[in-house]
């Protein structure tokens, strides 16, 4: 019972990701930018920056990015005994690199202009960043869950690494190179990915996972 609850719970998570990131597709395809857009990098601006945090936030924006997830995933196929979870991590954040960049150059959003403390190339929407992270930060806390027995070590490392997935989100805003809604849209697709991959990697490694 508790199993099919969990399953249902699952699905549902996945269909509300699908219609978000539906929502902020035909959205940004109308108004280019949205009001939540404005609402939260003018909430940022007000009270996070600062010449203090500017600095922190420049070195916590690249755990998402290209450079650093790609060490990691070397790292994790190198240290991981169970070869099916270490291809299954590879997997996954090429798949989800590959849907980034096929839909960014489908939207071709341009990225903010005159609030950056950073350069960036391409396309603004999704945001890579976000996508990546929870890609991959999302599948360490989803091997934490249903492999880490010990109740300590699981919940804190689930926490840090949710902390970590937004933190780098929100950098991605506060360094004036994405919107908020190519964040949030970044993270539902990446989940809905995540949710599907997840699935059919259980269900291919005999419950291995």
């Amino acid at each position: 019972m508790h199993a099919r609850i969990l399953k249902c719970f699952k699905w549902l998570i996945f269909a509300v990701c699908i219609l978000t990131f539906i929502y902020l597709l035909i959205s940004v395809k109308r108004y280019q930018v949205l009001t939540m857009d404005t609402v939260v990098y003018d909430w940022i601006a007000r009270n996070l920056i600062s010449d203090r945090f500017t600095p922190i936030v420049k070195i916590v924006t690249h755990f998402g990015g290209q450079i650093v997830i790609v060490i990691l995933t070397i790292l994790a196929i190198i240290l991981l005994k169970n070869k099916k979870i270490a291809t299954s991590v590879v997997v996954n954040i090429v798949l989800v690199a590959i849907m980034n960049q096929v839909a960014k150059h489908l939207i071709q959003r341009p990225r903010p202009i005159g609030f950056r403390l950073i350069e960036e190339a391409g396309y603004s929407f999704p945001s890579g960043h976000s996508m990546a992270s929870m890609a991959f930060y999302g599948f360490l806390i989803y091997l934490l869950y249903t492999r880490v027995k010990s109740p300590w070590i699981k919940w804190v490392g689930i926490v840090c690494l949710s902390m970590l997935i937004v933190v780098i989100g929100l950098s991605r805003i506060y360094l004036g190179v994405h919107y908020a809604s190519d964040v949030l849209a970044g993270f539902v697709c990446s989940l809905a990915f995540l949710i599907v991959h997840t699935s059919i990697m259980n269900r291919y490694m005999k419950k291995e996972l």
